[in-house]
């Protein structure tokens, strides 16, 4: 392709103003189901518009171009709505692990159906055991010929309920060491013996599951970056995630219920002359445009060539912070319709929603206290965490 970065934004405009709501419209009001089509939908036209895929291989669904091009469709983007929710994690983290680790067949057969959304992916990492430390997964894969054999118990796995495949790392040699002897499956999530159990959470939703997998075959083709090499594909796909999370916006509060958003907010509310209020929104502005210049250095490391690295965890750690700071914002301009609102008031519950919901950031991708331990040893230097086990075989270390 040889647009001009004028021509894609053009481009761009046309393609929204035909199948995306301007930001300032009343909010588009979605279910689950309508969402998900719609997501599907969306990334279709995307594709068949010449806007998918970006920054990936013309040969595997993109567009080879470079990531100026992705910041200039993300600028138009801001000011539209658009039903991306569901296939976050399946571009945000899938696809770019599969256009790292993938082989060649792998992405031929998945990569354009991922930036299409005619396959939406989950990864499928934490476990009731291994959260925080993910290494310590039980979940087991033995070989059986040209197939591998999975069994284990997968949580807090987002969106699997509407999903087609998930990544799904597994341990294919408990004599190793708990970071070594791990292998990333990809599992198509309507193959018998994969059981998806929806969590209920705070708020109602039920946005997270769990995953029985007993006795899943997935073909000896389905390992992705080579066996026992699973604890580096998970890497990169945690870091993508972080890098995701904390170049996205303020989590919960995203969108609609950014500064600029909570600053008409308080206008409409009497409130622009508060000076309490005026200084809790210049907080919230100032750190958000701080949290902009972080993601901008992480997309120019990425156009240099590297991998995310553990700014990745700055920017997550204060997208999170970020994210119940804006809800408390939004909470206090709101007073008391933010906790009891009129029956009819479609948009009344938006306020408890979103500070109930602001919590889950600190989770996502790894904890706060998780980046925090990530930033304090490789960003200052300081020395890990003793553990008495490190070196020894997974299979020796006691688990409760």
């Amino acid at each position: 392709m040889t647009l001009t970065l004028d021509e894609f934004r053009e481009r761009t405009k046309e393609f929204l103003a035909d199948n995306a709501v301007p930001r300032n419209e009343p909010p588009v009001e979605w279910n689950e189901e309508s969402l998900v089509a719609e997501c599907r939908r969306f990334h279709g036209a995307l594709a068949d518009a010449g806007l998918g895929g970006i920054t990936y291989p013309e040969e595997y669904g993109g567009l080879s171009l470079d990531k100026s091009y992705v910041e200039v469709f993300n600028q138009e983007l801001s000011q539209y709505q658009a039903p991306l929710v569901p296939a976050a994690i399946s571009h945000g983290m899938c696809l770019p692990v599969m256009n790292d680790f993938g082989t060649p067949e792998q992405r031929t057969r998945h990569q354009a159906a991922i930036i299409r959304c005619d396959e939406i992916w989950c990864q499928m990492f934490s476990e009731p055991g291994a959260g925080s430390d993910v290494a310590s997964l039980a979940t087991r894969a033995v070989r059986d010929g040209d197939e591998w054999v999975l069994n284990g118990q997968k949580v807090w796995t987002s969106g699997a309920q509407y999903c087609d495949y998930g990544l799904c790392v597994a341990r294919t040699d408990p004599t190793q060491p708990k970071h070594r002897g791990l292998s990333m499956f990809i599992v198509d999530l309507s193959l018998p013996g994969v059981d998806i159990r929806p969590l209920r959470q705070i708020n109602g939703s039920s946005h997270f599951n769990e995953v029985y997998l007993t006795d899943v075959s997935v073909g000896h083709d389905c390992l992705v970056g080579g066996e026992g090499e699973g604890w580096n594909v998970a890497v990169a796909m945690l870091m993508y995630e972080r890098v995701a999370i904390g170049a996205g916006g303020t989590g919960a509060m995203a969108g609609r219920k950014g500064s600029k958003q909570l600053i008409r907010e308080a206008q409409q509310r009497g409130r622009a002359g508060d000076p309490v209020a005026r200084e809790a929104l210049a907080d919230l502005y100032i750190r958000e445009r701080i949290q902009s210049f972080i993601g901008m250095r992480i997309r120019q490391a990425a156009e240099s060539g590297r991998a995310p690295g553990p700014e990745g965890s700055i920017a997550k750690l204060n997208a999170a912070i970020l994210s119940r700071q804006a809800a408390d914002v939004a909470i206090e301009l709101a007073g008391p319709s933010g906790q009891a609102w009129e029956a009819e008031d479609g948009d009344g519950g938006q306020w408890a929603d979103a500070v109930i919901s602001s919590p889950g950031m600190g989770i996502a991708g790894g904890t706060n206290e998780v980046q925090r331990n990530i930033i304090g040893e490789r960003v200052l230097g300081l020395p890990k965490e003793p553990d008495p086990y490190k070196g020894q075989p997974w299979e020796a270390v006691p688990r409760s």
